[in-house]
């Protein structure tokens, strides 16, 4: 009998690129398998799963917003209505397992199953556990998770360190600094900086690399920029004419942007962060300050600890990020430094050690 397993969750490419990893490794370690992913409607999972070549379903459901109440009027309703999809989901697939990536669409998903006796699992990639996770951790199967220490959110006994899954793309690249740098239409023989807010961009590092564009230039430096969609239109009116700038909202072959880099600048949530250890760069990291119990900061400033990043709050990235990116540049020693200490941590198996204990779970 074929086996069926649905992958909820999503919201950020933090979410969804894991999920694909994971989906991937199942599908190699046991290739008649069935997968099913679940989304929230309107959010980038609807696009970038279908994309990978996975079937996807949506369901109407949103996420707290922190920073105006006004907006969680109908999140009750919301929350109702998912739960009424999730059950007809279920039902209509009958999966011998269920995976929880994270975001709000991977609650009621977990919940609906964990009520009908289901098997779940859950992979949270942060230092430090969301609420939902934490709720849904007592109930479930197996929970994998990115570090140690995770004993104060989750039952002890369910869990297993497996770091975070890394895109294939990424951990298995072979492609070199000067291809890759071509590849944006650049000069291989300057330094360049990767400028990456993450999936949905990030409105701090925009406006501070805005504010400092032109001393890339002065000092020699070019830059990628990935800026997220709301910001994109301002960025190509600013780098227009600058040869030693390229910029779109989105950059769909990241490992051409990290062999490119020398220097990153990259928000700090747990995806990156892998992603960052497996490229092994030098990275300023401006932690995302509205991240649910900061953990970006926590993030970055276990990096910091380890002598493998340099981290610069956002509220001071105007004034900060662009003279700090430019004092690394020139620095080919911390350089050299920080590339080798986060190249110490990276994980590159985290999907396949994932799959195999859950077809382990689910085949007896």
């Amino acid at each position: 009998m074929t086996q069926r397993i649905i992958i909820a969750g999503g919201g950020t490419g933090g979410h969804i690129f894991p999920a694909i990893a994971i989906a991937g490794a199942l599908r190699r370690q046991s290739p008649e398998i069935e997968l099913l992913f679940v989304g929230a409607k309107g959010k980038m999972e609807m696009e970038k799963v279908p994309q990978a070549g996975y079937k996807i379903e949506g369901i109407d459901i949103a996420g707290l917003n922190r920073s105006s109440l006004i907006k969680n009027i109908g999140l009750p309703f919301k929350l109702i209505k998912s739960f009424f999809q999730v059950r007809r989901i279920l039902k209509s697939f009958r999966p011998a397992a269920v995976v929880g990536v994270g975001g709000y669409s991977s609650f009621p998903v977990l919940r609906a199953a964990q009520a009908k006796g289901i098997p779940t699992f859950i992979h949270e990639s942060n230092s430090f556990a969301g609420k939902a996770n934490q709720w849904l951790g007592k109930k479930a199967t197996g929970i994998f998770v990115a570090s140690d220490g995770m004993e104060k959110f989750f039952p002890a006994q369910k869990i297993e360190i497996t770091g975070n899954p890394v895109r294939k793309n990424i951990s298995e690249s072979r492609i070199g600094r000067e291809e890759a740098i071509r590849f944006f239409g650049l000069d291989p023989a300057k330094q360049t900086v990767l400028c990456t807010g993450g999936s949905l961009g990030a409105k701090g590092i925009n406006e501070a690399v805005a504010a400092g564009l032109d001393e890339f230039g002065n000092n020699g430096l070019q830059l990628i920029w990935q800026t997220g969609r709301p910001f994109a239109e301002k960025a190509a009116a600013l780098c227009a004419g600058k040869k030693n700038s390229w910029t779109r909202d989105f950059i769909t072959q990241m490992e051409y942007a990290f062999a490119a880099a020398d220097v990153v600048i990259s928000r700090s949530g747990a995806m990156s962060i892998a992603e960052l250890c497996v490229a092994k760069k030098a990275v300023v990291f401006v932690p995302f300050p509205f991240a649910a119990e900061d953990h970006q900061t926590a993030n970055a400033q276990n990096l910091v600890s380890k002598h493998a990043g340099l981290l610069v709050r956002d509220s001071e990235a105007k004034e900060k990020l662009v003279a700090t990116v430019i004092a690394l540049s020139k620095d080919r020693n911390k350089q050299n430094e920080l590339k080798e200490n986060i190249g110490r941590l990276a994980v590159t198996n985290a999907d396949e050690v994932i799959a195999r204990e859950i077809l382990k779970v689910i085949n007896g």
